[in-house]
């Protein structure tokens, strides 16, 4: 592979990747202050309202960090992929000109509200502009997805000039919004969002409990966090296997790399293993059919293999196999670990379980490990296409990037990024060890007192 080439990748790899931290945790908490929130109006409970303020303060620190972390990357288009920008331009313009004005907006406009309104506006219009919040991270999210599943999935479009100066153009906008792939991708996506914010309350709620800190507010932490633990995870098998079944059938490579599959014919599918791809066999514990089944509801069905497509068209399939199984297993903990704390909490017993609230505490790092390793396995197993079937990842390079410069930016943003996650991990632990303002639940009882004319 070309250095430059090389390079550039890592370099938006680790842009993205760290990126991608912030975001998740930003829409999956705006959910949880919606149903925080909602409870607060709904039985007028102090607690509710002091949850609220705790969680929105952590909000706004990882949407902070975030915005801050998401500008590069929109830099790196215009300089090291410069070729790939024209080429999509149309796309992507669209798409990123809809988030700014109906997501980032709608979110930045009532996030003033959402942090400096507690004591200026009223309880039902604060909630008004924290769903308005929720809703503009979400529509981010939409956006996002939808530039870069039309990588995935191309749609809505037609192809206009040649070699250096072709570029694709917008006909159908709609069919480009809603390209093969987009609606799950959304879906799962959002899904793996909201676990991340469900595991971090959860895990701040069981860290107070065995320090034997603010009970009330552990307790109800952690209840709301499982609540959302369990259904999410569940939800998020459905929409995984939905996703695949999009994947197999308008990116069979992918699926083929995911599972190592590389003849034509009945799959298995494997729980681990490693594949060789040199001698085109892969190795470990299978369920025999199940692959098939799952594509086409019979064992017997074949599957495409890897070796329907050119070597040169092939994705990396070891390192697609390892993470997307990865990412599998770190979904199928989550459900047990839900399930686990729904059996505990209908027996009573769920705040005595002093190990299972340890694994609350670090059950924050799975959906974090989770996303990543998705992505990873989304975005390497369309290689080597970075439009997939119209532009190749070495085509869409800038010509006149040279290596040391793009060493030089990677290593500087190596160092922002650390001082940033060091800033990050220092507030966030700093809010943490601090806990709620008791303060909040008096104002809350202040707000919750009828009115009575004089």
């Amino acid at each position: 592979m070309d250095t430059v080439l090389l390079l550039s990748r890592l370099q938006f790899a680790f842009t993205i990747s760290f990126h991608y931290i912030y975001p998740p945790l930003s829409i999956g908490l705006g959910v949880v202050l919606v149903i925080l929130e909602g409870l607060w109006l709904k039985t007028k409970r102090p607690l509710y309202h002091q949850l609220a303020r705790f969680w929105t303060k952590v909000f706004a620190l990882t949407f902070a960090i975030g915005v801050a972390t998401g500008i590069v990357m929109e830099f790196e288009f215009g300089t090291n992929w410069a070729t790939y920008s024209r080429y999509v331009g149309d796309i992507f313009g669209s798409a990123l000109a809809a988030e700014g004005i109906f997501a980032f907006f709608l979110e930045s406009g009532f996030l003033a509200v959402l942090l400096f309104g507690w004591d200026r506006v009223g309880p039902k219009l604060h909630f008004f502009a924290t769903c308005m919040v929720a809703l503009g991270a979400h529509f981010s999210a939409v956006w996002i997805i939808v530039a870069n599943s039309w990588q995935q999935t191309p749609a809505g479009f037609h192809i206009v000039g040649e070699g250096l100066n072709a570029r694709a153009e917008v006909t159908d906008f709609w069919a480009m919004v809603f390209n093969p792939s987009s609606v799950d991708r959304l879906i799962h996506t959002v899904g793996g969002c909201w676990l991340a914010g469900a595991t971090l309350v959860a895990s701040v709620g069981a860290f107070y409990t065995l320090r034997g800190r603010h009970r009330d507010f552990a307790r109800v932490s952690i209840k709301v966090g499982l609540a959302l633990i369990l259904l999410v995870s569940l939800f998020q098998l459905f929409t995984g296997h939905h996703s695949a079944a999009g994947v197999a059938k308008n990116q069979p490579a992918k699926l083929a790399a995911f599972e190592g599959h590389f003849e034509t014919a009945p799959a298995p599918l494997y729980v681990a293993g490693w594949v060789d791809a040199k001698n085109e066999k892969t190795y470990g514990l299978a369920v025999p059919g199940m692959l098939s089944w799952l594509v086409h509801g019979d064992a017997n069905q074949p599957v495409t293999g890897l070796n329907a497509s050119k070597p040169e068209d092939r994705p990396p399939a070891n390192f697609v196999f390892q993470t997307y199984h990865a990412m599998i297993a770190i979904g199928m903990t989550l459900i047990g670990v839900g399930l686990l704390g729904a059996f505990f909490w209908w027996r009573g017993v769920l705040l005595k379980q002093r190990w299972y609230l340890w694994v609350l505490v670090f059950a924050v790092l799975g959906p974090q490990f989770a996303n990543q390793l998705g992505w990873w396995s989304a975005e390497v197993g369309r290689q080597p296409w970075i439009v997939y079937g119209l532009l190749r990842t070495s085509d869409g390079l800038s010509k006149v990037v040279r290596s040391e410069m793009v060493v030089t930016s990677l290593v500087l943003f190596t160092l922002v990024y650390m001082l940033l996650f060091a800033l990050f991990v220092y507030l966030l632990n700093d809010k943490i060890s601090h806990g709620p303002d008791e303060s909040d639940l008096l104002e809350a009882g202040k707000l919750a007192l009828p009115k009575h004319k004089n």
